[in-house]
């Protein structure tokens, strides 16, 4: 299977099993998006410890401390049904076992029960240019699976692959904002974007 197959203009819809759930496991073309394993956190340790994932996020920090891999993991298997997590594994096609994390994090669900999620994403640096980011952000939106009626998402604005990322998902852009990054020690300019999906 070719890595340098951008998926922005793929049309997915004709891919078995594309955006399906089975036990959990969402179809996303040449990966799956899977509940996040024990044996995971190794490689998330290494792929977050590296500057350029930690900066391209909010909350990773750089350096990434001790335990901190093990500690997102048990967080993302808690399912404390706020946040759910995926991992891009690409081992049933020859890839990676973890090409990145994907993740949708319900938005005042318990006070207001507005159907709102934000998404967020990571690919690890070997796999960028890849359109893994964007099989995973499609199939996540086809799949929908808190049953959002909208999909807001943030990037910051030194990072266009990742707006590029959004609009070819469908994405539409609502305006410009700000947010710390833990990583930068700051704040960094955003662009801010939703999905509606009913």
């Amino acid at each position: 299977m070719k890595l340098d197959v951008i998926a922005k203009d793929q049309d997915f819809t004709g891919i078995t099993g594309f955006g399906q759930v089975v036990d959990g496991v969402i179809g996303a073309g040449r990966f799956v998006l899977r509940p996040v394993r024990k044996s995971d956190a190794g490689l998330f340790a290494m792929y977050a410890g590296d500057r350029r994932v930690a900066e391209a996020t909010r909350s990773i920090p750089h350096p990434l401390p001790p335990g901190a891999a093990e500690n997102f993991v048990t967080r993302a298997m808690a399912h404390d049904g706020r946040e759910e997590v995926w991992v891009l594994d690409g081992s049933a096609h020859g890839l990676a076992e973890v090409l990145g994390v994907i993740s949708l994090k319900r938005m005042d669900e318990a006070q207001f029960n507005r159907d709102q999620s934000e998404i967020g994403y990571w690919v690890a640096p070997a796999f960028w240019n890849t359109g893994f980011a964007s099989e995973a952000v499609r199939a996540l939106v086809m799949a929908n699976p808190q049953k959002n009626r909208t999909i807001f998402a943030e990037v910051f604005q030194d990072n266009p692959g990742s707006a590029r990322v959004l609009t070819n998902a469908g994405f539409q852009y609502l305006g410009d904002a700000e947010t710390f990054s833990v990583a930068r020690n700051s704040r960094v300019p955003t662009w801010t974007y939703l999905r509606k999906l009913d």
